[in-house]
């Protein structure tokens, strides 16, 4: 007989003026129960999870924690509940060491009028929680100088280390890579071994079917299906999010690929100067670049791009030898980079949807050194038409746009300087599956127009879906590339081990 629900929501709804952003939305956890929460951006999930996290109010409805019926949790309520929360936007303090971010206003004090921190407690505290996770830093390495992949284990390990009843992970895993998903996955099953309940948001949806007891999915503030365990696949599950299967995500490219437009040869990052990396991307093809995290992705397209140097090695576009000294040489020469963290690399969160998009290519809308704000509108209106982002106006801030909006406009202010070379880090990184199908329609597009395009991700299912062809990385070399006809998981998981290909 199942457990007795400890957290109930019934006919929850939250309205705001011209906007209903969840109706009638009625929901029950149980002890030791993973529920999946899935729905594109907009669906109404941030919203609902703020209801139980006690920062917003519902308009109608209740909550019933055990037995005690409220109208509205506040954050305090929330907490008291045994509710936790690891955040999809990182809230990190940079300038603490990772210690003191995980028990940040619970940290142990040394008597004494001063009430110093405790410093030794506090890392002694941390160090089980981060032992759990297999985490790859100390407690008391600064926050800044952790990856992003580091910064999302740090929040997971911060929610782990309050003993909640309920843990709430909001696209937990989108920085992960595959081994670190699965030690995440294998920490969730111990939550539920020990009675602890999580409900898991995520885009990547292969992970609920591993791990979820049922799948809730939203769509426009509405509950519109639940699928029980035996019920749960990546198709049922996509075609109640967006009506439609998963076929039409992925499209395959129009003709075969041309000559070669980027060849790196005998290239070495300061990271691996060690291994050497000889690779060819092609003219309308799309190459995935596959690895687990410290394979040295992210270092070698920081070099071709200019961010780096490279300690040693060549590069030629288009036959010809070049040398990117910084970002502008690339960028002159047509290479672009939409890099993996766009909020923090990609846009300027507090300038208008217009003026990010124009930003590289002022030139184009200039005359007497002056900008012509109508043709920057025109320019973004055409790119914005374009690609479909959504936004009611042109002038509204950047930040206040979804994931899958935000990446597009990324993607605009580089398709209106017409590439020749794309590469893109983690293009759809904390995307729902309907911003994902359409940012995957646009790079074929783009790939089928004669641009060449270097893909690194770490969903496997996305580098399968989407590559003409995978380079795999591991310790900085290629460890081998594949064509179509040899893609699989199995195979891609070989070469980012350090296997070769036969």
């Amino acid at each position: 007989m199942p457990a007795k629900p400890f957290l109930r929501l019934s006919e929850v709804s939250k309205t705001y003026p011209g906007v209903a952003a969840l109706s009638r939305v009625s929901l029950q956890v149980r002890p030791g129960e993973v529920i999946g929460l899935v729905g594109e951006n907009g669906a109404g999930k941030s919203t609902l999870m703020k209801i139980l996290g006690g920062v917003v109010a519902p308009s109608s409805g209740s909550i019933h924690v055990d037995e005690t019926a409220f109208d509205a949790l506040t954050v305090a309520d929330a907490l008291a509940a045994g509710i936790a929360f690891v955040h999809q936007e990182l809230n990190l303090f940079e300038n603490l060491d990772a210690a003191a971010n995980a028990f940040i206003g619970r940290e142990p004090l040394v008597g004494g009028v001063l009430k110093l921190v405790d410093r030794r407690k506090l890392h002694a505290l941390a160090r089980p929680c981060f032992e759990r996770l297999g985490v790859d830093f100390e407690p008391d390495a600064l926050v800044s100088d952790l990856s992003l992949a580091q910064r999302q284990l740090l929040e997971i390990a911060k929610a782990l280390s309050l003993n909640s009843r309920l843990v709430i992970m909001d696209e937990p895993t989108s920085s992960l890579t595959l081994a670190e998903t699965e030690r995440l996955l294998r920490v969730i099953a111990d939550l539920k071994a020990r009675g602890v309940s999580v409900i898991f948001i995520t885009h990547r949806l292969n992970e609920l079917t591993e791990c979820a007891d049922r799948v809730v999915v939203l769509r426009d503030g509405r509950v519109v299906g639940e699928l029980s365990k035996h019920e749960i696949s990546h198709a049922a599950m996509i075609r109640l999010m967006i009506g439609r299967d998963l076929k039409a995500l992925y499209l395959p490219p129009a003709a075969p690929p041309g000559a070669a437009a980027l060849e790196i040869v005998e290239a070495r990052t300061r990271l691996h100067p060690a291994q050497a990396v000889t690779l060819t991307l092609r003219r309308g093809e799309i190459l995935g670049l596959a690895g687990l995290i410290g394979a040295g992705r992210t270092e070698l397209v920081r070099a071709l791009f200019g961010i780096d140097r490279l300690v040693a090695g060549s590069v030629r576009l288009d036959g010809e030898g070049v040398e990117f000294a910084t970002p502008r040489d690339a960028i002159a020469r047509g290479v672009f980079l939409v890099p993996e963290d766009r909020k923090r690399c990609g846009l300027l969160l507090d300038e208008s949807i217009c003026a990010n998009i124009v930003l590289p290519s002022l030139r184009q809308c200039s005359g007497g050194g002056l900008v012509r704000r109508a043709r920057a509108l025109e320019i973004a209106r055409r790119l914005q038409q374009r690609l479909g982002i959504r936004a009611p106006s042109l002038t509204v801030e950047a930040g206040t746009l979804s994931g899958g909006n935000q990446q597009k406009v990324v993607l605009a202010k580089w398709l209106a300087m017409n590439p020749r070379v794309l590469i893109c880090d983690e293009p759809t990184r904390g995307i729902d599956v309907g911003a994902k199908s359409e940012i995957y329609r646009m790079l074929r597009d783009l790939a089928d127009a004669g641009v060449a395009i270097l893909m690194i991700s770490s969903d496997m299912e996305e580098v399968i879906g989407v590559s003409d062809r995978i380079a795999v990385m591991h310790a900085g070399g290629i460890s081998g590339v594949l064509e179509r006809a040899e893609f699989s998981e199995q195979s891609v998981l070989r070469l980012a081990v350090g296997a070769r290909c036969h």
